[in-house]
């Protein structure tokens, strides 16, 4: 996809699965925001070509370009652009009739997905800033797309607010089989809600992948930062260990010790392992208050700074990051090949649920 305005130049591309969410993530400026606007046909590219569902909805070259409101495309805005004058049930009710799609939700379970039925008599002026994106979230549903872009719907929120509505698209994700693209540059929201993830730079994608095979690249460093620098793995619900209640998950060929968590065996967990919470032994380790400790192999030892490396080790299906001293990996004469196991704290761990 190319699109040039004034000194910018978009040149991006990328495949999305068929369900889950995929998200657009880099630093503001970098072409997120007009990538989705040339996919919603908000935005006319100057060449590329876009299919939906077999359906091709923009091939410059054979001149084929379908209007915006014939995309079956669902938007969400960073500001709600709700009707003032009319009730949240109104708004609702507005965005059903105008539906093109064949139903895949119905009224009834919009409002109960996004706890919208105490709101459905209000007007949106009486509505807080979470509320009202819920109402236009439910909505953008509504019209039944066969896909559904978010443009940093949370962007204009507090904290507070964010922390309100991101369990409701986390439960999108998990109970409609509806693609979504997600539009990002706070890496915790991608953290929680992404299955695919599109990096971005300078108009550019600079890498694409799962979220697990995204986290190992140098790129994401570079726009996270060094303290988000880490490893980011998918793993399943085992229970809760009978003394201490520790909760175990299976990951790679090991298990992890997570403080105690209502999750459900079965469950899949998302855990984040910071770089810099990692201890890396080259013999068994023994006698130690950390939960955590997993045999792998080293696979990669990188320059991370001017006193610090990073070795990548791979635990059986996954792969972990230490960030270490130079004096350690000279000490240890860590290279790859060698075997070493990997030290966590149990307390320095989250997981976030995706999904069975």
């Amino acid at each position: 996809m190319q699109k040039r305005r004034g000194s910018f130049s978009l040149d991006a591309a990328f495949e999305m699965p068929a369900h889950g969410v995929v998200a657009l993530f880099g630093r503001s400026g970098c072409g997120k925001s007009s990538l989705v606007n040339v996919i919603a046909g908000l935005l006319a590219a100057d060449a590329g070509s876009i299919e939906l569902d077999g359906e091709t909805l923009l091939d410059t070259r054979r001149r084929i370009d379908v209007a915006a409101e014939k995309r079956g495309i669902g938007y969400v805005f960073q500001d709600a652009r709700l009707f003032p004058h009319l009730s949240v049930a109104a708004n609702l009710r507005y965005a059903q009739r105008r539906a093109r799609g064949e139903p895949f939700v119905s009224f009834a379970d919009v409002a109960a997905m996004l706890d919208l039925t105490p709101l459905l008599g209000r007007r949106t002026h009486e509505l807080s800033g979470g509320e009202r994106q819920r109402v236009a979230i439910g909505r953008a549903l509504l019209t039944q797309p066969r896909l559904l872009l978010l443009d940093e719907p949370l962007a204009g929120l507090d904290a507070a607010r964010r922390g309100e509505v991101l369990p409701y698209l986390e439960a999108l994700r998990d109970r409609l089989r509806l693609p979504m693209v997600y539009v990002s540059h706070q890496f915790d929201e991608v953290l929680r809600l992404a299955t695919h993830l599109v990096l971005m730079a300078d108009g550019r994608v600079i890498a694409q992948g799962s979220v697990g095979e995204v986290s190992l690249c140098p790129e994401l460093r570079r726009i996270t930062g060094p303290d988000a620098v880490g490893a980011i793995i998918d793993g399943i619900v085992l229970g809760h260990e009978p003394a201490g209640g520790l909760l175990r998950v299976s990951i790679g060929d090991g298990e992890l010790r997570l403080a105690p968590a209502a999750f459900e065996a079965g469950v899949t967990l998302r855990v984040q392992i910071l770089a810099r919470d990692v201890i890396v032994a080259t013999r068994v380790p023994d006698h130690l208050s950390v939960r955590n400790v997993l045999r792998g192999t080293i696979t990669a030892v990188a320059d991370d700074s001017d006193d610090a490396d990073l070795v990548t080790i791979d635990i059986g299906r996954a792969a972990i990051l230490a960030r270490i001293t130079k004096a350690a990996t000279r000490d240890l004469e860590l290279a790859p090949g060698m075997n070493a196991w990997v030290l966590v704290k149990a307390v320095s761990l989250r997981g976030l649920a995706v999904g069975r």
